[in-house]
């Protein structure tokens, strides 16, 4: 996926998914209103929460990050898109985190999550409110997995 922007209407269809997605499956809206939003990709996009997402490989690599989430993990959107994403966490960490996902596939999501994740830079940040789901499309297939951070701080 290119980097979103007016030219490609800032990914709205993934975005999309991601929405429609949390809604779902957690039976809320992501961001408050953003279902009405006709601009609702842009305001995800520019959002102060930061929003993620892999695709289904078997070691799945990231296809979306919104502006704050490339700020926390302080990376270009080349560079993360890119990036599998057991890499989001210290290494130390990821059983952990298998172990979570694999929650969430089986279960549609996980909230509230907790944990440390890692920039690229080796900044570790605690996630105190956030949540991992899955990505489901209109026809019930499996895309992946998104996840977002309400709040964090960094270590």
């Amino acid at each position: 996926m290119d980097y979103p922007s007016e030219k490609n209407r800032y990914q709205a269809s993934h975005a999309g998914l991601i929405i429609q997605s949390y809604r779902a499956l957690l039976g809320r809206e992501l961001i408050p209103a953003i279902c009405a939003d006709p601009n609702f990709a842009e305001t995800l996009f520019h959002a102060p929460i930061a929003v993620i997402s892999h695709d289904t490989a078997p070691d799945p690599v990231f296809n979306y990050a919104n502006l704050q989430a490339l700020a926390l993990f302080e990376m270009s959107w080349e560079e993360f898109t890119r990036m599998p994403s057991r890499f989001s966490a210290a290494q130390a960490e990821w059983a952990e985190r298998e172990k979570l996902l694999a929650s969430v596939k089986s279960h549609g999501f996980v909230y509230p999550l907790q944990g440390v994740r890692a920039s690229k830079t080796g900044k570790r940040f605690e996630v105190h409110d956030g949540a991992v789901w899955n990505l489901i499309d209109a026809g019930r297939q499996y895309r992946g997995q998104a996840a977002c951070f309400f709040a964090w701080e960094s270590l």
